[in-house]
């Protein structure tokens, strides 16, 4: 697979690289377990790139997502369609990178377990399907 490249805008900055786990909508409030990252569609954050289209939900989110960070189960980036208020916080509190602005395509190409990269001025790219 040739490696794809988009361009988004740097919120949070910097780098990571890691499997995607994709996901259409999120609350991280009442939708994610701070404890061990786990959706409740039973996808797991920790220790991937997050791709969320959108999100919603209580401002209690930014806490949950600082927890996700302080009990080690947090994802390593957040790309998204477009960043609301809820998750900023949440990424500014934790140190996570967060990027959004990201195009259409981005998001009907990337497929849980791709391998993602990130850089800190806004490239991202989707390096390959998951390895064995």
């Amino acid at each position: 697979m040739e490696v794809l490249r988009f361009r988004s805008r740097p919120i949070v900055g910097g780098e990571a690289e890691g499997p995607a786990v994709v996901i259409g909508s999120l609350s991280f409030y009442g939708e994610v377990d701070p404890e061990t990252g786990a959706t409740s569609s039973g996808k797991s954050l920790a220790g991937k790139v997050a791709v969320i289209r959108r999100s919603r939900g209580s401002t209690v989110g930014s806490y949950v997502i600082y927890a996700l960070k302080e009990n080690g189960v947090a994802p390593l980036a957040i790309l998204m369609e477009k960043a609301e208020p809820i998750v900023i916080a949440g990424c500014v509190l934790a140190g996570i990178p967060l990027y959004d602005g990201l195009p259409p395509e981005f998001f009907e190409r990337v497929r849980d377990g791709d391998r993602l990269r990130v850089y800190s001025d806004g490239l991202v790219e989707i390096l390959g399907p998951r390895k064995p």
